[in-house]
């Protein structure tokens, strides 16, 4: 009896103390700042929260990345480049399925390449396919290669039915949309949680690049071609229960199964450094005039990343 009611004190204490202070996650439930990784459990396809305390976050830094599937190492984001694989998809097919079930997607910022999942910036479904029109000069347009209905002038990879209030996916245009899909931008945070004294990572959205926009570094109006390749922003959250059901095309090991969801909580991807938060709020690229002065400018960053972690401990 004394046991049970020592339980019942303890209990009643902890239930008291957290409805006298109030805990706040540091992420928002569209995966902004404030804060929740993810981490995976033994079942691949299952998503594993690690709740942080905004109070516990004593440092943060937003960096911006680009992760170009020329790489090598992102080969397995790329391919399968068709889109009725009956087993795999590419990262791009996992986008466009996501979007046709409600995935959410955001418009980018007018003035700069951050995401802002606000009401304002929210992409509705009538306006959705108006982002996947190909522009191919090479490809063939005439009625007998068009299904679904299509129109061939437009060539839209989604199409909404208003009446049914339903987005449809249209094979015809896929393969001429998804070869300038070669890149994606993510905004990820680095912070210190001072409770499990632990550096974290966390990608917060990821955008699809349009690589027919992006300029070449000579050009003076590299970072301007570079936010218009955007097509919209994703938070990353709202697209992990896609990936986590979908494996990745295997490389060089067909026994070797791995969920996207997998690949990017354990950073398989290559990716280099577009910027990140500062004070002048500017990209490298808004800057840097040579390819050597971004090369610098990126391996600045890195070490400073760097050396905050080894800075943490003494050895």
């Amino acid at each position: 009896m004394k046991r049970l009611s020592l339980t019942v004190c303890l209990l009643a204490g902890v239930l008291l103390a957290n409805a006298q202070h109030q805990i706040y996650p540091f992420f928002d439930d569209k995966g902004a700042v404030r804060i929740e990784t993810m981490e995976l459990n033994d079942a691949a396809d299952t998503l594993v929260s690690v709740f942080h305390r905004a109070d516990d976050i004593v440092w943060s830094r937003i960096v911006y990345r680009v992760i170009d599937m020329r790489y090598k190492q992102n080969y397995q984001l790329y391919f399968p480049v068709r889109y009725d694989d009956p087993q795999y998809r590419s990262l791009f097919k996992v986008i466009v399925d996501g979007i046709v079930d409600g995935m959410p997607i955001y418009r980018k910022a007018q003035d700069n390449i951050k995401p802002e999942f606000s009401e304002d910036n929210f992409i509705g479904k009538e306006e959705i396919p108006t982002l996947f029109m190909v522009d191919d000069p090479t490809a063939d347009y005439s009625e007998d290669t068009c299904h679904y209905n299509v129109e061939c002038s437009d060539a839209m990879l989604l199409h909404y039915d208003k009446a049914a209030d339903q987005m449809s996916f249209h094979f015809y245009p896929y393969e001429s949309f998804v070869k300038n899909q070669l890149k994606y931008l993510i905004q990820e945070i680095v912070f210190f949680d001072r409770h499990t004294s632990r550096l974290y990572s966390k990608i917060i959205a990821i955008a699809p690049l349009q690589a027919d926009k992006i300029f070449s570094r000579e050009n003076d109006q590299v970072m301007a071609a570079m936010h218009e390749s955007i097509l919209f922003w994703i938070p990353f959250d709202a697209l992990r229960p896609y990936m986590a059901k979908q494996y990745m095309i295997p490389q060089l090991n067909d026994n070797k199964r791995m969920t996207f969801d997998e690949f990017f909580a354990k950073k398989l991807y290559t990716s280099y450094i577009l910027g990140d938060s500062n004070m002048y709020n500017r990209m490298i690229l808004d800057y840097a005039t040579s390819e050597a002065d971004v090369k610098k400018e990126q391996q600045r960053i890195f070490d400073e990343l760097l050396n905050f972690e080894q800075d943490l401990w003494e050895y």
